[in-house]
């Protein structure tokens, strides 16, 4: 395993559970899990916290069980997901003619373009949480999808904007900052799940990611290997468990067993003549629930979270052209023939999205389920900041998140420690040069972090 790739923490707080996984990339580029910690929530509804001090003792339970799991563990920094209502999105266009014209396009170049639709008017209360480039216009060559070694006097982008509530943000980094750990970045939830399920060949054939988690069900949709569209819908598990509880008469808890054990997205598949028993309350006589209507229950919800599925779908006419279909991921996907219904519904393929995309051996039986694949793919958008030198703005102004530099040998961490001040100090002059005039200050740069070698 190399000792030089960061150890990097993704914590997913959702509606239903709060994970918090921690991982580093192998010699081979495969994902190795050193900790895992899972939690029910508490606090958070719909993907909002509600309540901050129940969200911080959750996330610190999490933490604390992902760090019993591997003691030789420190966990400073994480990568956290973020979903919601609240959560919107916009297409923008943005162009800049370039100083020196001559020289090819470079990195510089793109970020300068990214940072100008910092600018975009967005409604007041709102925030920005990330800014993705869809494709690139160099002079009068359009869909240029890597312009970076390229000529030409002006360049020019669309971009796909995601918003969300001010205040919502705040109070996630809140708790998060509160469990006594520092924001690396705020990642949208269907752009992490996105990471962990798909390959190349799904981001050329076109497909849409439709987690349903406890909360909220978030959607991304990819097309011509381009990021098209984000929604986060705000029905999901939780909207099916209350359905069967008031629905049958039944206690929260007892509703939610009945869904996990005894559920199914197709009445028609249901048994007519299966009967569930749930015993009474306080010497009252026990209940006997029909299965089929059990099943009436959850498909009436679960169709209407694939009708919202196909509105978005309609809205940006992809309805009939995406060739790799529907990838269902989240706690919701794993109900029974839910592919059958999803397929139905939307006239689309549909297959379940496990996060075994990326994973390396040993954890990777007790996460192959689809619960986990935000927090997986919170790990992967990470390492891909970190591959790319990535600058990330999050909170109130502009910060820049450095990369982790893991522990080296002895002998090699001065030299290690040289470069990297060399390299900052480089970077430094650029940065002022980058972001002169954006509010707010920078976050510091960690310093390296040592992480004993797992034996």
């Amino acid at each position: 395993m190399s000792t030089k790739q960061p150890i990097i923490v993704g914590l997913d707080i959702g509606t239903t559970k709060v994970v918090a996984i921690a991982g580093r990339k192998n010699e081979f580029g495969k994902l190795e899990i050193l900790g895992f910690g899972k939690v029910e929530s508490a606090g958070v509804s719909h993907g909002v916290v509600m309540n901050i001090e129940q969200c911080i003792q959750s996330i610190e339970q999490a933490v604390k069980k992902c760090l019993e799991s591997n003691p030789d563990l420190e966990i400073n920094e994480v990568y956290v997901g973020i979903a919601g209502q609240h959560i919107k999105s916009m297409q923008t266009r943005g162009d800049r003619v370039r100083v020196n014209a001559d020289d090819v396009i470079n990195k510089e170049d793109i970020d300068l373009l990214v940072r100008d639709q910092y600018k975009t008017y967005i409604p007041a209360g709102d925030q920005i949480i990330d800014i993705v480039p869809q494709d690139f216009v160099v002079d009068s060559t359009p869909n240029v999808l890597e312009p970076i070694g390229m000529n030409g006097v002006k360049i020019g982008a669309n971009f796909h904007i995601i918003t969300g509530d001010r205040n919502a943000i705040r109070n996630i980094k809140r708790c998060v900052d509160k469990a006594a750990l520092v924001t690396r970045d705020l990642v949208l939830q269907p752009l992490a799940s996105a990471a962990a399920v798909m390959n190349d060949e799904d981001l050329e054939a076109g497909v849409a990611i439709v987690d349903i988690g406890g909360g909220t069900t978030d959607m991304a949709v990819f097309y011509d290997g381009i990021l098209k569209h984000t929604a986060v819908i705000p029905y999901a598990g939780v909207n099916i468990t209350n359905d069967i509880r008031s629905g049958l008469g039944v206690l929260r808890a007892q509703a939610e067993q009945m869904k996990v054990q005894f559920g199914m997205a197709l009445a028609a598949e249901a048994n007519d003549n299966a009967y569930i028993t749930i015993p009474g309350l306080r010497g009252l006589p026990a209940k006997e629930i029909s299965a089929k209507n059990l099943a009436h229950i959850i498909q009436a919800r679960t169709q209407e979270i694939l009708d919202y599925v196909l509105y978005h779908l309609k809205q940006i006419g992809l309805d009939k052209k995406l060739y790799g279909g529907i990838i269902l991921t989240g706690g919701g996907s794993q109900l029974k023939h839910i592919i059958q219904l999803t397929e139905y519904v939307t006239g689309l393929g549909a297959r379940i999205g496990y996060p075994n995309e990326h994973l390396a051996g040993g954890y990777a039986d007790k996460l192959m389920n689809p619960m986990y694949s935000t927090c997986i793919g919170l790990i992967l958008r990470g390492y891909h900041d970190f591959e790319n030198g990535k600058m990330k703005f999050v909170g109130d102004g502009g910060n820049y998140i450095s990369q982790a530099v893991a522990e080296t040998d002895d002998d090699e961490l001065q030299q290690e420690e040289e470069l990297t001040d060399d390299k900052q100090n480089k970077r430094s002059e650029k940065m002022k040069k980058l972001f002169d005039g954006l509010k707010g200050k920078f976050m510091s740069l960690f310093e390296e972090v040592e992480d004993e070698e797992m034996e």
